[in-house]
């Protein structure tokens, strides 16, 4: 049996591992690489490997660094099922769509500005994909429940259970028949922090021979929900109170907006915000919220009891605009006082975003609030970092907001909730590998599993690396 880490190792995004039992061979996520000036060229490169021989691909949620790269595999040869829970293979339907409509659009901008330039170029840039090779992947796609194992190969089956990241997450069990031994793999995708907003804690797995687990959060430990809260009370009351600004918040469109929306409603119905006028500017973040509200039997209890609250409040408590047309998007750059906008890309890199901060950072009286993990090289990272001026659409834009991160809303697990859900494991995986996250954040969770969990066989892998699993 081998295994090879095509992406998310030592880094944070680009998650896709190759499994070859000698019986079969198929991928465990497909993720785009983000963040930098090199992505582009990776995410080229990404699949220079068989791609017609792959039996089927497993896909653990919707995050585009798991699942960005799948209408390239199709594009490039792919013919097999793919397979993800139902509520991962709704939110794709939208986001794989959405992704290819970035593709082409920033194709077509680079393009527009190297004719501009009037420098001769040989080719023009195409995009990574197009929004129909995205649905002709979505056609692959095979939709299953959690808990139910399945079959996508005689000698593979194979189990989905609740990873508590976003809705539809999942913590992958795999048996793998090889040399007529069964063995079991377990990939835990990205797992949410235990107390995190509208979805379920992660499940506990008790046993693997191999186990691949995430460390973007496994050097620190997140801020209490509790001080999460103060936080953002504090961050929203203070912009749009007292200094009179705008409140501008990048979010992935799944899973990190829609808790912020449920904090926003929970904090309101406590009486500590009031009179709120939030803008959700992404018509994926509309589509995203319409699929989770279908979902809504995935919620954990106090989700289901918020909505119950909500529905009951004549009028709404809350004026909540979903903007949907570019005009509406761009009448708020005109809006200079008293808007709560969330808007993608959550690390600030593509998307709506980039034109709230360039129209919101040079003012004093204005807020960005960074509320999850931003991948290095990205404009997130350089703002939180601490840049004083950021460059954005060729344009050198001074950072003079106030720059606020709020840890405790990440959807991953920190380190001790990582242990937590490791140390339901009865014995030590024969190997475990640290993967998804930046390399001294994996080599230091490393150190803490063998120190804290005395687990020996420990690893954090290269990218690229293959190794031969042993068959003691």
């Amino acid at each position: 049996m081998r295994l090879t880490f095509y992406g998310a190792a030592r880094e944070v995004t680009g998650s896709c591992y190759l499994v070859e039992t000698g019986q079969a061979r198929f991928l465990v996520d497909c993720g785009m690489f983000q963040g930098g000036r090199e992505t582009r060229a990776k995410n080229i490169d990404a699949l220079d490997f068989d791609l017609a021989s792959l039996d089927f691909v497993l896909v653990t949620h919707a995050h585009i660094d798991h699942s960005g790269l799948l209408p390239r595999l199709v594009t490039f040869g792919f013919r097999g099922p793919i397979y993800a829970t139902t509520a991962t293979t709704d939110l794709l339907v939208v986001m794989l769509r959405d992704s290819a409509h970035i593709q082409e659009k920033e194709a077509e901008w680079e393009n527009y500005t190297r004719r501009q330039s009037k420098r001769k170029f040989k080719h023009e840039i195409a995009p990574l994909y197009t929004v129909a090779q995205a649905d002709a992947c979505l056609k692959r796609f095979r939709s299953v429940d959690y808990a139910q194992r399945f079959q996508p190969h005689p000698s593979v089956s194979c189990r989905f259970q609740d990873a508590g990241h976003i809705l539809g997450s999942a913590i992958l069990e795999i048996w793998a028949v090889s040399n007529h031994r069964t063995r079991k793999l377990v990939f835990s995708g990205d797992l949410g922090q235990p107390g995190h907003p509208v979805v379920e804690d992660p499940t506990p797995i008790a046993a693997a021979d191999i186990l691949l687990v995430e460390s973007t959060y496994g050097d620190r430990t997140h801020k209490s929900m509790a001080d999460t809260r103060e936080e953002l009370v504090h961050a929203v009351n203070d912009t749009l109170r007292r200094k009179g600004g705008n409140l501008v918040i990048p979010a992935f469109t799944v899973g990190r907006t829609q808790d912020l929306i449920f904090l926003l409603y929970d904090l309101t119905r406590e009486g500590r915000l009031h009179d709120l006028d939030i803008y959700v500017d992404s018509p994926m973040a509309a589509k995203a919220s319409e699929i989770t509200l279908k979902h809504r039997a995935l919620w954990d209890r106090e989700a289901q009891t918020l909505l119950q609250w909500q529905n009951q409040q004549i009028p709404p408590p809350i004026r909540l605009h979903f903007v949907e047309d570019v005009e509406e998007s761009m009448a708020l750059n005109t809006v200079r006082h008293g808007a709560l906008i969330i808007s993608a890309s959550g690390m600030c890199d593509a998307g709506r975003i980039k034109h709230h901060l360039r129209y919101n950072l040079g003012r004093r009286e204005c807020t960005i609030l960074i509320t999850g993990f931003q991948a290095a090289g990205t404009l997130g990272r350089r703002l939180v970092d601490g840049a004083k001026t950021v460059r954005i659409f060729k344009q050198e834009i001074p950072v003079r907001a106030d720059i606020y991160t709020i840890g405790g809303l990440s959807a991953h697990a920190d380190r001790e909730g990582l242990l937590n859900w490791l140390s339901h494991f009865r014995h030590p995986p024969r190997h475990t590998f640290i993967v998804h996250g930046e390399e001294t954040n994996a080599q230091r969770f490393a150190g803490t599993v063998r120190e804290r969990l005395g687990w020996d066989r420990v690893t954090v892998p290269d990218y690229r690396s293959s190794i031969t699993l042993d068959s003691r």
